[in-house]
């Protein structure tokens, strides 16, 4: 898994990138192992402009081919998005520096939770949810990215490898990322309404 990830990036020329690039230079790795290469950037506190809108469009869209058992349709706004890579590729390298050591903690276990296309199927919506959640603007705001990044790349990770343990934290990290934007907007609508006292 890190070897492909490791080629891909190192696949990457020029002072700007597209999804569709990134696609071709993985070859028929296969849909989930590009989800965990669209979760790279994310898993580093770094801000790339436009990189959530898109990579999570993308997620979106591969977990409903993952879902529907077929090759994902990108649309070109997406897939020919041009994307700088003077900060997108020390990110990948960085990740897959991470993913290198989280690899030695997966194996095939609890095969109900991977081995199944009912399972398959309620994963990928997991990772869709996920994709969701990243797509929020919220960029600016810690972990705001990371949190559903983490997810979708433990997901990822579990059905890949068939490790139903990295499916659940995977699940757990979705819930985790669930509540903390619940909090937000708690937080946002109690500011507002704060605010709307002074105009009373």
């Amino acid at each position: 898994m890190g070897d492909a990830l490791q080629r891909t990036i190192a696949s990457i020329d020029g002072k700007t990138v597209t999804l569709r690039q990134l696609m071709s230079a993985m070859g028929e790795q296969g849909l989930l192992l590009l989800c965990i290469l669209l979760c790279l950037p994310f898993l580093i506190p770094v801000s790339i402009p436009g990189v959530s809108t898109v990579f999570g469009a993308a997620i979106i869209l591969i977990s409903l081919a993952i879902m529907l058992n077929r090759m994902p349709w990108l649309p070109a706004k997406i897939s020919e998005r041009h994307i700088e890579t003077e900060k997108l590729i020390p990110a990948l390298r960085k990740g897959v520096d991470i993913i290198a050591r989280l690899d030695r903690f997966v194996r095939p276990r609890l095969s109900a939770i991977t081995g199944t296309a009912l399972a398959n199927r309620l994963n990928g919506a997991a990772i869709l949810y996920g994709g969701i959640l990243l797509m929020f603007p919220l960029g600016l705001i810690p972990f705001s990215n990371t949190l559903p990044g983490v997810a979708i790349l433990l997901l990822a990770i579990g059905m890949l490898q068939r490790d139903g343990v990295t499916v659940i934290a995977g699940y757990a990290f979705l819930a985790a990322t669930t509540a903390y934007f619940t909090a937000l907007a708690y937080l946002a609508y109690s500011a507002g309404q704060g605010l709307s006292g002074f105009f009373v």
